[in-house]
């Protein structure tokens, strides 16, 4: 099946997840600085070391594979990173209204990432790549706990202090 349409496809699709990773592990400590609260800061802070963990598991399912890790730009991840730019720059620093839009600018690039793996998962599976389903599972895994981690942040105060703003 290497030589397949399907699993070069599923090839370049790991290869646009992998620069998304990479960015993102680039545009996290931006989020974290830019946050009000702490514990939103300190959600942004434990993804930055998930991401990099995301980004070497990302490496050891190329390795298996016997292909190079080779990042292909992801115009979706890109398009998320400017997105939560232009929050930053468009809300007020020290405001809880800020910190309600990073939370949803990161919860789009979780559902992103999260509909990605789901779907290389599957790939694998599909495959025979059991070993990398396993690894692609425990990422999904972690890309929907911190998606519920943020939407605990924004519904435990976040939302409703910014509605009072």
């Amino acid at each position: 099946m290497p030589r397949s349409e399907f699993h070069k496809f599923f090839l370049d699709e790991l290869k646009d997840i992998y620069w998304a990773e990479k960015a993102l592990v680039k545009a996290l400590p931006k989020l974290k600085k830019a946050s009000t609260s702490p514990e939103l800061a300190a959600a942004f802070d434990k993804h930055t070391g998930e991401t990099q963990t995301h980004v070497s598991t990302l490496e050891n399912i190329f390795e298996i594979l016997g292909e190079k890790a080779v990042a292909k730009k992801c115009d979706a991840m890109q398009g998320l990173i400017e997105e939560a730019n232009s929050i930053i720059e468009e809300t007020e620093a020290g405001s809880r209204v800020r910190d309600a839009a990073l939370i949803l600018a990161a919860q789009k690039a979780e559902h992103y990432e999260i509909a990605t793996y789901g779907s290389l998962r599957v790939f694998a599976s599909t495959m025979g790549h059991t070993d990398v389903e396993q690894l692609l599972s425990q990422t999904l895994e972690n890309e929907k706990a911190t998606d519920e981690a943020l939407t605990a942040l924004a519904e435990g105060a976040v939302n409703e202090e910014a509605s009072e703003e």
